[in-house]
């Protein structure tokens, strides 16, 4: 990875924002509305998923397609955004405006337009983001290299020199297909899975962690990472 990062791309959901509990729940009550009873593996099965409209259509019986899923869950979402029953991450709103100070800043999410404009918003970044792609904007969702492939590109940039900042397996996957080294802050402090171990990764267990971390990987010229080892670490 020899390129200056002259660019960040932030995942939304769970990175910036405190919001996958709040899916879960709207998702699981549209669920139960059409026959199904959500169970703990549902919700495990939701995150990172860029299909996740998909999914939960498929748990629901009678005639329910994804975009039922999409129209019904994204309007309680956004209002509770207004609401402000939906809130950033501690230290995220800092980290986004850091990444800004070093370059353009984008958001890459399976979340819809919709949600994500009233997220960014209500976080007050919305004048902030130079590109935002969401999951309407691609065929191909996370773990697919569609997304940062596309936010990259409004933001005129190869995707070596932007720096991807994600909390799912799914969303490092997608990333690194793309070309990008990543910023992981895994959710709830997970253990990523084995098959990340290899990928050009950096590592803090949470956004106020991160902060120094990004500042540095912004300002210095990365050196390639070794199979099995991140290319840099912090917390």
């Amino acid at each position: 990875m020899n390129d200056v990062l002259r660019a960040t791309v932030f995942d939304l959901d769970d990175t910036l924002i405190d919001s996958g509990d709040a899916w879960e729940r709207v998702c699981a009550d549209f669920t139960a509305r059409h026959g199904h009873r959500w169970r703990p593996q549902d919700g495990i099965a939701l995150h990172g998923n860029g299909h996740w409209a998909s999914y939960v259509a498929g748990l629901c019986t009678g005639p329910v397609d994804s975009a039922d899923v999409v129209d019904a869950c994204t309007g309680l979402m956004a209002e509770a955004c207004a609401a402000g029953r939906v809130e950033a991450l501690p230290g995220a709103v800092e980290l986004f405006r850091e990444a800004g100070r070093h370059g353009p800043v984008g958001v890459a999410t399976a979340s819809p337009r919709r949600f994500v404009l009233a997220a960014l918003e209500h976080l007050g970044l919305a004048g902030e983001v130079t590109a935002v792609v969401c999951g309407e904007d691609v065929v191909r969702a996370k773990p697919a290299p569609d997304p940062y492939l596309r936010a990259a590109a409004a933001m005129g940039l190869p995707p070596s020199c932007c720096l991807a900042v994600e909390d799912s397996p799914n969303g490092i996957r997608s990333a690194a297909a793309a070309g990008m080294p990543v910023l992981a802050i895994p959710r709830d402090r997970m253990e990523l899975p084995a098959d990340i171990a290899h990928l050009p990764l950096a590592q803090a267990p949470d956004a106020t962690h991160a902060l120094p971390l990004l500042a540095h990987l912004l300002t210095r010229h990365p050196e390639p990472a070794l199979p099995g080892r991140p290319f840099d670490t912090a917390g």
